[in-house]
């Protein structure tokens, strides 16, 4: 993996631990302390991570062809 799919992955996990600690009525991660705050991370992390990891944009279905050609992807 590389050093961007490792900090997604780590923002992602943060956001939605804190949206169910809130939920749970637990305390949430201090730096996410505003509801409004968490739930605007939450959204802008998970479309940040689902955007990257996806082959949505014309370069990444190119990049995804490349990848079928080359049988490195189903």
């Amino acid at each position: 993996m590389d050093k961007g799919t490792i900090i997604r992955t780590v923002a992602l996990v943060i956001v939605w631990v804190n949206v169910w600690l809130e939920q749970a009525g637990l305390n949430a991660v201090p730096v996410f302390s505003e509801e409004a705050i968490a739930l605007g991370l939450t959204t802008v992390v998970s479309v940040w991570t689902w955007f990257k990891n996806n082959y949505i944009t014309w370069k990444g279905k190119q990049q995804k062809e490349v990848l079928k050609k080359n049988y490195l992807t189903k």
